[in-house]
């Protein structure tokens, strides 16, 4: 039966009243999509050439449509309204200005659909916005390129164990009186040299610079619902996990959100500028769902289409946040693709973190990273490997930590490590391996060896994980907390009440070294290098700055910490033991010690054999000690540098050597010995 918008529009609407078939038989809501033809080309839902001003807009059911022109970005009426043709093939409607490149103006779309015009939507593919995004802008991009941006790129990356991640929000970087920079809360924070804290110690990009890591990964900076751009004096704080618009940066980090191309060009300066200090950029994207759900721009555009429902028609919901989308479906799945490589190209993104990935189908994954890995092959993808809630998408085919195997060239994040070593992430008063608490030492092993199979790891001990769902340490983020829930810093105070800053200072370190050490990719959330809190606050996605700025003094205040932090990343960096590529050899090289867990609590000892990967160390001895009180180990006879202990690091090893034998470790804190 060949398709057209008028079967499709009777379709939808026989369907909502649940009368779509003449027996009346209970049928799948999502069933009448099936059937809507895809449209993959470039030119949605704008092109400009020389002959004119050309819009396209993919909207298979709808019975009209058409563009409205504006001179004004937010306020004013149409100068004029221009009715779109329909081509039922691909679903499309299109409309010509002929001969005028309207740059400098501003429009919307709008559909009739159910017998009624539905309001006006800039579209899903704007790549610049007015302020507050309600209306798309034509701008010429050429236009927003910095200095030397065609030789831009960001740092090469051989493995992506080599990835070093740092998770940081915009304002909580800069925005604190403390920090010394001038675009407090900009995209243009990251592009000033030279910024210090009232102590002179650096802050902004030489402070990450002076860190070390690799690649930040930014929160989201896509233009998002929550705040409200033509009143930032009103200091409105959100995390960005609310969609508006995929495709174009968020103007508040702008210095200017009513100019559409201010926010093009200062996010392009701000990634050329970590770029050049050679730093990576990861965007965090948020695909799983939008801001809004019957107001959305993607119901708006297409209704139905691009969400899942029940079968009674009820949203799905496992993003938590009211509505999930349908990466599964073509149309949405083409969306994801083209969006990412969208940003790649056009924005030199090196990297994607993926929210609440799961909700997504591996299939789309896989597409995701193979089209991203042949633009560049270093872009590194990964994602939360879980959903918020259930979903109509069959497990075997959600992108969940578990099924990571199925996916190529993608990570996960590691509740495992997480959960192990600090505690559960829901109990704040609960205590981890760190901070004294036994009966976690095999699941931190699970985090040491990446999840990946290992002849000494008894997955059937695993608190979160009962399988080795890794094939490759490349596929596991290691981290012990980020932007959700409480900060490592608030953490230890809730789960170490009795404790002083000093000894919850210790834990952090032994906490972080195991990060650091554990094969995989090791993330950090920024401000834990200087002990940052925030004042005891869970989910902290719209408190104000008082709570989620970093206060810069602490870096003068707590100097060790972030030392010890700096010599980590360089330890790391300088020996690819830590950063070993294939399960084969982590299983080959990474030797666990005997220990009694019952006599011996909350004590794992390893070596790295064997000059692992590479390493001009023939061994490496790790230690970690999380009760505390010393414990004993044993140490292979013979003469050992001194890497790490008792809250000291220096991978020079400066702090001297010992002999092998039995040897005491102090409580909560690690100890690292080499020797080639």
């Amino acid at each position: 039966m060949q398709f057209n918008r008028f079967m499709a529009t009777a379709l939808s609407i026989a369907l909502l009243s649940g009368s779509a078939f003449a027996d009346n038989a209970p049928q799948r809501f999502d069933a009448q999509f099936e059937s809507y033809p895809t449209y993959n080309g470039d030119d949605l839902e704008l092109a400009i050439d020389n002959m004119g001003t050309h819009f396209k807009l993919w909207s298979p059911a709808a019975t009209q449509a058409r563009v409205n022109i504006y001179a004004d970005g937010h306020t004013g009426k149409p100068e004029q309204t221009i009715p779109m043709s329909f081509q039922p093939a691909k679903g499309v409607w299109v409309a010509t200005v002929p001969g005028q490149q309207l740059y400098g103006k501003f429009y919307t779309f709008q559909i009739e659909h159910g017998g009624k015009w539905l309001d006006e939507t800039p579209g899903v593919w704007p790549k610049a916005v007015g302020v507050n995004g309600k209306r798309a802008a034509i701008i010429d991009f050429a236009t927003t390129n910095p200095a030397g941006w065609e030789n831009d790129r960001g740092p090469q990356v051989k493995n992506f164990t080599d990835v070093i991640l740092y998770e940081m929000h915009h304002r909580d970087f800069s925005i604190h009186p403390s920090s010394g920079i001038a675009n407090k809360g900009k995209f243009l924070a990251l592009t000033e040299p030279g910024t210090t804290n009232q102590q002179g110690l650096a802050t902004g990009i030489d402070h990450l610079k002076e860190l070390g890591i690799t690649h930040v990964h930014i929160l989201p900076s896509y233009d998002y619902n929550s705040v409200d751009e033509t009143n930032l004096p009103a200091n409105t704080y959100n995390w960005g996990y609310d969609p508006l618009n995929y495709n174009a940066p968020e103007g508040s980090y702008s210095t200017n959100p009513s100019d559409p191309a201010t926010r093009v060009r200062e996010m392009k300066q701000m990634i050329k500028a970590l770029h050049d200090a050679g730093i990576g950029v990861v965007m965090d994207v948020v695909y799983n769902h939008t801001a809004d759900n019957d107001g959305s721009n993607f119901e708006l555009t297409a209704p139905g289409y691009y969400h899942r429902h029940w079968d009674d028609g009820r949203y799905s919901d496992a993003s938590g946040c009211g509505n999930e989308t349908a990466s599964d479906r073509q149309q949405m799945r083409d969306f994801i693709i083209n969006s990412v490589k969208y940003w790649a190209d056009e924005y030199h993104v090196d990297g994607f973190r993926f929210d609440l990935m799961a909700i997504h189908d591996t299939e789309t994954m896989n597409q995701v990273a193979a089209e991203l890995k042949a633009l560049r092959p270093d872009i590194f993808v990964y994602g939360e490997g879980w959903t918020a809630g259930d979903s109509p998408l069959p497990v075997e085919r959600r992108a969940l930590k578990e099924n990571v195997s199925k996916m190529e060239n993608i990570a996960v994040f590691s509740d495992d490590l997480r959960d192990a070593v600090k505690g559960h992430y829901s109990n704040a008063s609960d205590r981890g391996f760190a901070t004294g608490k036994p009966g976690s030492e095999e699941t931190v092993k699970i985090g040491i060896v990446a999840a990946t199979a290992h002849p000494q790891v008894d997955y059937s001990k695993g608190n979160n994980s009962k399988f080795p769902y890794a094939t490759s340490p490349e596929m596991v983020v290691n981290y012990v907390s980020c932007h959700d829930d409480l900060t490592l810093t608030d953490k230890l105070r809730h789960s170490m009440p009795e404790a002083s800053d000093s000894l919850r200072m210790r834990a952090a370190k032994l906490a972080q070294t195991i990060v650091f050490t554990s094969q995989g990719t090791p993330f950090m959330f920024a401000g834990e290098e200087v002990f940052r809190d925030k004042k005891g606050v869970h989910n902290s996605y719209n408190s104000p700055d008082s709570i989620n700025a970093i206060d810069w003094t602490l870096k003068s205040d707590n100097a060790d910490q972030f030392a010890y932090y700096q010599g980590l990343i360089a330890l790391r960096k300088a020996h690819p033991a830590f950063r070993l590529t294939s399960a084969q050899d982590i299983a080959k090289h990474l030797v666990f010690d005997k220990i009694d867990s019952e006599k011996q609590p909350n004590l794992i000892s390893y070596s790295l054999t064997g000059n692992a990967g590479g390493d001009e160390w023939k061994e490496i001895k790790v230690v970690f000690n999380g009760a505390e009180t010393a414990q004993t180990v044993k140490i292979p006879g013979g003469t050992w540098q001194i890497i790490a202990i008792d809250g000291k690091i220096d991978p020079a090893g400066s702090l001297g050597t010992m002999k092998g034998g039995k040897v005491s470790v102090p409580g909560t804190s690690a100890l690292i010995l080499a020797r080639k």
